[in-house]
């Protein structure tokens, strides 16, 4: 029996399920034909004659104008679940059904009403909540991964994962179908788009997506091409072909020092942010064959390019000055042309029945020696004769202006010339399409963006001495006649004899003269205890003791740092140039003479020298010399003695990994005696007559490396700006405190520097994995932290933990940047 429902605001349905007595039926139908009225109440009718509402009973709606929480309601008794609506949620909606519904049927009416005025019903944890349209999908509990449930109008997230179309080429096909204040997303490492909407929709764009989703790409071929290069051709088409329909012609270029055999993204612009280029047409050059592997996204793709291949697939026209041969052009991007033309020389001669000859620049002098050729350099005319031969063994004398040639053989000759333009950094080749595919296939291998090694170098020297030094002095006068007493003049101890002399005289006469003369032979430093006794008639005894310890304590480190690239010699010099003087003449005119003398500069300091060499493993070979001098105090300009501590060696460190290098430990012990013999053997009474002085020292000297590979420009930028912001940061701390009277309130300090670019996609190219070899992944340089507690030995901080405050300048604290773990 169906029974009908009308649920005014703040009214109660009170309808029952059964067999209702006709008075109760009329009440019912009077009730849900009237209008909503806020003041119509449920007391009109009796209690025992109002209908009950039971849960999934199938009822007839007619709710107009009514409060939308009123209709929540009406839903949640109908359905028996709970709902909750955000405060957020107000207005009022119309809800009729011409025939009984059912419940489930009811609840979807009333979602198709909420979309209407903005809202939403999501489930979640077994709650309807009505939201507003724009909180709905952060509140959705229901995801699914697989087929799109049938939820009718209520708010869910669908996970669609493609097998054959790229995601994100998708999302502009699928934007516009979406409601606005709804989500889709692209997933780009599981190639998956994540799409929040009403289920309905969802189930429509899953019919879209399974029609798009199909594999329409070609499978792998090759083209054989008979006269151009593959190396060379692949750009050129990957310009001219267009890219996902767009229409636009392509802009990017194959990346500097590309690998042959490098994977190339026919492609007509930098991709978007976020898109996916793993499903376009891909064009790979195999120069060993000199054929191209092509896999394009469709047939028509695929048609298109075969049909530009065989277009620029032509025999080039002959070259009358040069045999019928081509010439070509090849600009490198990183090599050095000059250097990279001599081993393409030596490379070339090395070629059976190979007649080649090779220039540079005008006047330069290049060559190869003990190789068994002369290669030489100048400018050559094209038909020059041969200038040496290819026997093992043969001169390897330099030249200017010979050309290279191979050995001659009864083989005909096929020829071939290589020069270098410095001004270009180009290589001009001249030679058949053979051998030109074997010299580019060289270039290309050889003209790869280098590596680059930073070294940071620490030298740490700790030095502690500690002196000691006793010893006792008497004199005695007889008289005005004798004198006798002990002398030990250790270049600590004061002669007692030179005081007492001073000191008469002084008394004698005060002059400022015999002042000075008294403070010079004062005792030196320490403890000195100085008495004497007057026996009468001219019989004096003077006593002067000497106590003094010296404790001393040296700290120095060294940080210098270094930017070199892969197998190139970095050298940096910190200190000075001082002059030695390595003769002195005198020359004699008529009756002048004339002395002067000759020197020798030589730098003191810090030196250091390193020539990096990465592995293909990601090991970093060091070849290292560094050494660190010093000039010994009290020396002078026309005799310098330099303390001198160097390392010459070559070690193999792990990128990143920090290496000792060696040092020297030292611990020296000295004592020396002076005594008065046989007295001064006198136990106890014989140290009255000596004097003891005993040094001992401890020297510390190590030598720490650590290189960090930096393998591409945005590593080297990122690593660069962190030694930028380091020393700018010490800059800011040690500004000078304001001052009144010194209004020099500030020092310089670097800019901000400007944000960083993001890197570019690397997605153009591939490597060859057959022709290549995969370096050690480079680890980023260690972020410096503090140690628990202070090292015995400095390993790299200029500060003591403690902070200490100098009298002119701003406060210096522990500064963790210093130590490097």
């Amino acid at each position: 029996m169906t029974k009908h429902l009308h649920r005014p605001r703040g009214a109660s349905t009170g309808l029952r399920m059964g067999s209702p007595s006709p008075l109760a039926r009329a009440l019912a139908l009077v009730m849900l034909s009237a209008p909503l009225s806020l003041g119509m109440a449920p007391a009109a009718l009796a209690a025992g004659d109002q209908p009950e509402l039971r849960r999934g009973a199938s009822v007839t709606l007619n709710f107009m104008n009514a409060e939308i929480d009123a209709v929540a309601r009406a839903v949640a008794t109908l359905t028996g679940r709970n709902v909750v609506v955000d405060p957020r949620v107000k207005g009022t909606i119309n809800l009729v059904s011409t025939n009984p519904v059912t419940p489930g049927e009811a609840v979807q009416m009333f979602v198709q009403q909420l979309r209407t005025q903005g809202f939403a019903m999501v489930f979640a944890n077994g709650l309807y909540t009505v939201v507003p349209e724009a909180e709905a999908k952060l509140q959705t509990g229901s995801v699914s991964a697989g087929k799109v449930p049938a939820a009718g109008g209520q708010i869910i997230t669908q996970i669609f994962r493609l097998n054959h179309e790229s995601a994100a080429n998708l999302v502009p096909v699928l934007r516009p179908l979406i409601s606005p204040n709804n989500t889709i997303n692209v997933s780009p490492s599981t190639n998956a788009l994540i799409i929040t909407d009403y289920a309905d929709n969802l189930q429509r764009i899953a019919r879209i997506v399974g029609t798009l989703d199909v594999n329409n790409a070609t499978s792998v071929e090759v083209i054989k091409l008979r006269h151009a290069v593959a190396s060379d051709l692949a750009p050129v088409i990957m310009r001219l072909v267009e890219s996902g329909g767009n229409g636009n012609l392509p802009t990017a270029s194959p990346a500097a020092g590309s690998a042959p055999g490098a994977q190339v993204n026919i492609a007509a612009a930098a991709p978007a942010s976020g898109a996916d280029t793993a499903y376009r047409t891909t064009l790979m050059p195999e120069p060993r064959s000199n054929s191209l592997i092509l896999r394009a996204a469709n047939a028509a793709k695929a048609a298109q390019v075969r049909d530009l291949i065989a277009k620029l697939d032509q025999p080039a026209e002959s070259n009358s000055g040069y045999m019928g041969g081509n010439i070509h052009v090849v600009h490198l991007k990183n090599a050095d042309a000059a250097k990279l033309a001599v081993t393409l020389r030596a490379a070339l001669a090395s070629l059976p029945g190979a007649n080649a000859s090779g220039t540079g620049t005008a006047g330069a002098q290049q060559g190869v020696a003990n190789t068994g050729a002369n290669v030489g350099a100048g400018v050559v005319p094209a038909n020059a004769s041969a200038g040496m031969t290819g026997n093992t063994g043969a001169s390897g004398s330099i030249s200017t202006g010979p050309t290279i040639n191979a050995a001659s053989n009864n083989q005909p000759s096929t020829g071939g010339q290589i020069q270098a333009d410095p001004s270009t950094n180009s290589i001009i080749i001249s030679a058949p399409e053979p051998v030109y595919r074997q010299l580019r296939a060289v270039i290309d291998r050889l003209d790869e963006r280098r590596a680059q090694v930073y070294i940071e170098a620490l030298i740490a020297e700790v030095n502690d001495s500690l002196d000691a030094d006793f010893g006792v002095q008497l004199q005695a006068v007889l008289g005005n006649a004798v004198a006798i007493g002990t002398n030990f003049n250790n270049g600590t101890s004061t002669n007692l004899l030179q005081l007492a002399a001073a000191a008469a005289a002084y008394g004698n006469n005060g002059s400022s003269t015999n002042l000075n003369n008294l403070g010079s032979v004062l005792p030196g430093p320490g403890t000195n205890m100085i008495g004497g006794v007057d026996f009468g008639s001219g019989n004096k005894l003077g006593v002067l003791a000497n106590f003094l310890q010296t404790s001393g304590a040296g700290n120095v480190l060294s940080r210098p740092t270094l930017l070199t690239l892969d197998n190139e010699e970095a050298r940096i010099v910190v200190g000075q140039n001082v002059p030695f003087v390595t003769g002195s003449y005198t020359t004699t005119s008529n009756s002048s003479t004339n002395p002067f003398q000759t020197y020798e500069r030589q730098d003191v300091g810090l030196t250091l020298r390193v020539r990096p060499q990465i592995s293909e493993d990601g090991t970093v070979k060091l070849v290292i010399y560094q050494e660190a001098s010093s000039l010994q105090s009290g020396t002078t300009a026309s005799g310098y003695i330099t303390n001198k501590r160097s390392i010459e060696s070559s070690v193999v460190v792990d990128d990143g990994s920090i290496v000792v290098l060696g040092g020297l430990m030292q611990d020296t012990y000295s004592e020396s005696e002076d005594k008065v013999p046989v007295l001064g053997d006198v136990p106890i009474v014989g140290n009255l007559f000596k004097s003891r002085s005993r040094t001992g020292s401890k020297s510390n000297l190590m030598v720490f490396l650590r290189p960090v590979v930096l393998r591409d420009g945005y590593q080297a930028d990122e690593f660069s700006q962190g030694r930028y912001q380091e020393m700018q940061t010490h800059q800011r701390a040690s500004q000078p405190r304001p001052s009144v009277s010194t209004p020099v309130n500030r020092s310089a300090v670097l800019p901000d520097l400007p944000p960083r670019p993001i890197p570019e996609s690397t997605s153009k190219l591939v490597v060859d994995p057959a022709n290549s070899v995969t370096p050690a992944p480079s680890r980023q340089p260690l972020k410096p932290t503090p140690p628990a507690a202070l090292p015995t030995a400095p390993y790299g901080a200029d500060y003591s933990p403690s902070s200490r405050t100098s009298g002119t300048g701003p406060s210096e604290r522990y500064d963790p940047s210093l130590y490097v773990n």
